[in-house]
């Protein structure tokens, strides 16, 4: 009894010591190995994989299809077709593992041998047909597209995921493109997993521009669709964190849907998409919008613009308010014209230095950069109050207000400029300020002409006697249309 023990015991130390040099063999995709193996244990393809290191559950195919040795794995189906089909202590398949590293031809053995095998699920409830996706291997995912087009209708085990949604989950908008055309099925985009989500709610939850143009585009996708919570996906959008592709993405989501015109009749004369799947594909169009959104984002920069630079006027001209040209003098004078004491105050501490020596200047000075400084504050206030002035006409009345708030400013400069140099240099500033004077004058002049034109143009279009023509840009650079 104890000699059978023995020889047993023997045996299986054998077994134990082909497995690992099977697996060192497959490791290396060594091929004239393979053959002397098997021929001292025959059985060792069959039999159950040793429960220790180095290979743990892992048969030779895991380790052929982990590494891409193509040549070896077909060398070990031939003996062993049931290999394919076999999982390790993680579930995973050897297609599994070849699908995930991208072994298209791997891939191609494996299910021409079981093709069930692609339905198989690890123990995190993914198929190979999942992992192809997660990682984005194309050449994987158009080879199992090719035996079995089903493959694609799998869903994880836990979130009930489907590969487009894994696709999107992964940023993969290639795999993306292969599923969506391989499968062709239009209602397999609108599938939800575990929490009622689409692919277009994870796609605009991740900021994915290119994919959500892609859906748009290319499938029949449903914008208005709402998850476990109601959201559609332009409520995620809302709720999501700012961005810069926000705006982009809002507007897609509001071009991607289908709406049908009915005439008197109730019969049906047009159905047509907001935005043309066409002009998503070369960038977002927006002529087909209402003309209140067509200004929406010129309107949104000429007000953030002109708060910026009021803002900047307000404080140059309280800052030149305060700090004259001279300064201010630092006490009180109590002495009269022959410069003796007396009764007459000559001047107070805190007073302008130049209001005593220079009051004509002076007076006009503060006149000018008061009205640059109510001017600006105007424009200030009219931004925060709350007012309807959202309209072209109230941004032209404020753009008008900003040219009178520049040009005080700007004589208010050459006012100080002037009287703070000294006399032997004021045949120099006077030619500097003459040239500098009339290229100011000229440029305030072509501002003027062209928006007198400008005007001029939208009154003759507006009462018919010119034709208006479909703007190029889509209107994002019209800004005539609602003076």
């Amino acid at each position: 009894m104890r000699t059978q023990l023995l020889t047993l015991f023997d045996q299986e130390q054998q077994k134990s010591a082909h497995r690992r040099n099977l697996h060192e063999a497959a490791m290396k995709g060594s091929l004239p190995s393979l053959p002397q193996t098997l021929d001292q244990t025959p059985l060792v393809l069959t039999s159950s994989p040793p429960p220790s290191p180095p290979s743990s559950t892992d048969t030779p195919l895991h380790v052929a299809a982990l590494l891409g040795h193509l040549d070896f794995a077909k060398s070990l189906l031939n003996q062993n077709p049931d290999l394919a089909g076999k999982p390790n202590s993680d579930g995973l398949t050897p297609l599994h593992l070849a699908s995930a590293k991208g072994y298209a031809e791997i891939v191609k053995e494996l299910v021409s041998v079981n093709p069930d095998v692609g339905f198989v699920l690890d123990r995190d409830g993914r198929s190979p047909f999942h992992l192809a996706c997660i990682k984005g291997r194309v050449g994987v995912l158009t080879e199992l597209l090719r035996v079995n087009p089903e493959l694609a209708r799998a869903v994880t085990g836990g979130g009930g995921e489907s590969c487009l949604h894994l696709c999107v989950k992964y940023n993969r908008l290639e795999a993306l493109k292969v599923v969506v055309e391989g499968f062709g099925k239009d209602e397999f985009v609108n599938w939800k997993d575990g929490d009622g989500n689409t692919v277009l709610h994870l796609a605009v939850a991740k900021k994915q521009l290119e994919i959500i143009k892609f859906l748009l585009v290319t499938t029949a996708i449903e914008v208005g669709r709402r998850n476990a919570h109601g959201l559609t996906a332009l409520d995620v959008l809302s709720q999501s964190p700012r961005d810069l592709r926000d705006m982009e993405i809002k507007q897609c989501l509001q071009g991607g849907g289908v709406s049908t015109r009915f005439n008197s009749n109730g019969e049906i004369t047009e159905v047509f998409s907001i935005r043309k799947k066409k002009e998503l594909q070369n960038g977002i169009s927006i002529k087909e919008q209402p003309k209140k959104h067509k200004h929406t984002d010129w309107l949104g920069r000429k007000r953030s613009s002109l708060m910026v630079v009021a803002s900047l006027i307000a404080t140059v001209a309280f800052q030149a308010a305060i700090s004259p040209p001279g300064g201010v003098w630092q006490n009180d004078s109590t002495t009269d014209s022959n410069g003796e004491s007396g009764e007459k105050t000559s001047h107070e501490a805190g007073q302008s230095v130049m209001a005593y020596n220079i009051p004509v200047a002076y007076g006009q000075f503060m006149i000018f950069d008061t009205i640059a400084f109510l001017a600006s504050l105007s424009i200030i206030l009219l931004q925060v109050s709350g007012l309807p002035i959202k309209r072209r006409r109230w941004m032209w009345v404020q753009m008008v207000t900003m040219w009178i708030a520049i040009t005080a400013q700007t004589i208010t400069y050459f006012i100080t400029f002037i009287h703070m140099t000294p006399k032997n240099n004021q045949k120099t500033l006077y030619e500097v300020t003459k040239i500098s004077v009339l290229a100011w004058l000229l440029l305030i002049a072509i501002v003027f002409i062209g928006n007198f034109i400008r005007v001029i143009t939208w009154l003759l279009r507006k009462y018919g006697y010119i034709k208006e023509e479909e703007d190029p840009n889509n209107g994002e650079d019209d800004e005539n249309d609602d003076l």
